[in-house]
């Protein structure tokens, strides 16, 4: 199962819709993923396996911590394109 953590400024909106769409894309690509949202301080703290985050956040965690861009928190079809070869790549690690 894949740990995947998603992020925004405050951990309440946005990243609550990412999280949902990501567990929606996982499930029809028959990909396991523990999905979890948070706020950005709360975040460089946490482990997992993907940090999902728009690019004004994502220089908040370091080089060994595997981090997917977004350019929407709500359009689907952009997050699949954003962060589903990563979860493929994750998928095929475990």
């Amino acid at each position: 199962m894949i740990k995947v953590v998603t992020v925004c400024g405050n951990g309440i909106g946005s990243s609550l819709l990412l999280k949902l769409k990501i567990e929606e894309i996982a499930k029809e690509e028959g990909i396991e993923v523990d999905a979890e949202s948070i706020d950005a301080g709360s975040a460089q703290g946490k482990k997992a396996d993907l940090f999902v985050t728009t690019k004004e956040l994502a220089n908040i965690f370091s080089d060994d911590q595997r981090v997917a861009i977004i350019r929407s928190y709500t359009n689907k079809k952009k997050i699949k394109e954003d962060v589903l070869p990563t979860l493929k790549e994750l998928d095929e690690e475990k």
